[in-house]
This record gives structure tokens, sequence and C-alpha cells, in this order.
């Protein structure tokens, strides 16, 4: 690539690049941040389930859920090891489809006035429901990956390691 011949213009170009390269690098570890801090606090929620059985059976009982008792051991372990995963790194984009999926089951089942009011395209509801970070979390571990923090990361190396150690 050639030099902008106005000195203005390659102070720009330079500025900008330099701005790329700063925002590339701050990817990993807003990754690592965004995993790891909703991660173990849907690990939390999860084991908190878990512990207490009986609560999340009752108001899926009282939420017509089918299935109350298997469903709520089934969320209960979706949360716990679908955090704890999404918090290590370990097959991140994978944990976080069913985490996805129960996230937003549990929007269509709990939070039916902020669907509607999204629909509407107010918002506010939707954003301040309590699943709404894990979920957002989940999606942009599945879109982008877990990052270079991770142990996804350390596996992929080990098998490029592998794969090329295999091929000599």
């Amino acid at each position: 690539m050639s030099k902008p011949a106005n000195p203005l213009l390659a102070s720009i170009a330079f500025l900008y690049d330099l701005l790329v390269f700063v925002g590339n690098h701050l990817q990993s570890p807003l990754l690592f941040a965004i995993r790891f801090v909703w991660g173990i606090q849907l690990m939390q929620a999860g084991f908190g389930k878990l512990l207490n059985i009986d609560t999340p059976i009752g108001y899926f009982t009282q939420l017509g859920i089918p299935f109350p008792v298997e469903n709520a051991w089934l969320v209960g372990f979706t949360e716990t090891f679908g955090g704890m995963f999404l918090a290590l790194g370990l097959l991140s984009r994978l944990t976080a489809i069913p985490v996805i999926i129960s996230l937003t089951v549990a929007y269509i089942t709990t939070e039916q006035d902020a669907l509607h009011k999204l629909l509407s395209l107010d918002t506010d509801d939707f954003f301040a429901a309590a699943p709404f970070l894990f979920l957002f979390a989940a999606v942009i571990v599945l879109a982008f990956g877990p990052g270079a923090f991770s142990v996804d990361y350390l596996i992929a190396r080990w098998r490029k390691l592998e794969w090329k150690s295999a091929r000599l």
C-alpha cells in the first residue's frame, strides 16, 4: 500500500491503523471478561436451583411447564455446567447452544410481557429482564468464539501441533 502524499492524511491513516491494532488486541480480553463474569453468575444460578430443586419444580409447575421435575433438573444442570464451561472457555460454541435455548424458553415462559413490548419496539423491559445478559453473553460466544484466553484456544493450538507432527 502506498503512503498518502499529504502528511495530514498520513497521520490520520496511522492513527486509524493504531486504533484497529489496539481494538483487535482488546477482543480476547473482552471475550474473556464476558464469558467469565456471566459464566460464573450463570453457574451460581444453576447451582442454586440444583441445591433447592423443589423451588424451581414448584415454579415450573405453577407456570404449567410440561414435565416440571425433569425440566427443573435440566435447567439447573444446563445453567450450572453451561456457566462453568463458558467461564472456562471449554466447548464454548457448543455450550452456548443449550444455554441460548434454555434462556429463550425462560423469556417465553416468564418474560412474556417483555417479549410483547419488544415486538412494539419498547425494549426497556426486555433488556432489564433477568435472562437478558446471560442470553446476550451466550450469543456473543456463539458468534465470536471464546477468544485466546480459553481452554478451547489451548486445545486448538495443541491439535494444530499434533496435526503438524502427524504429517512429518
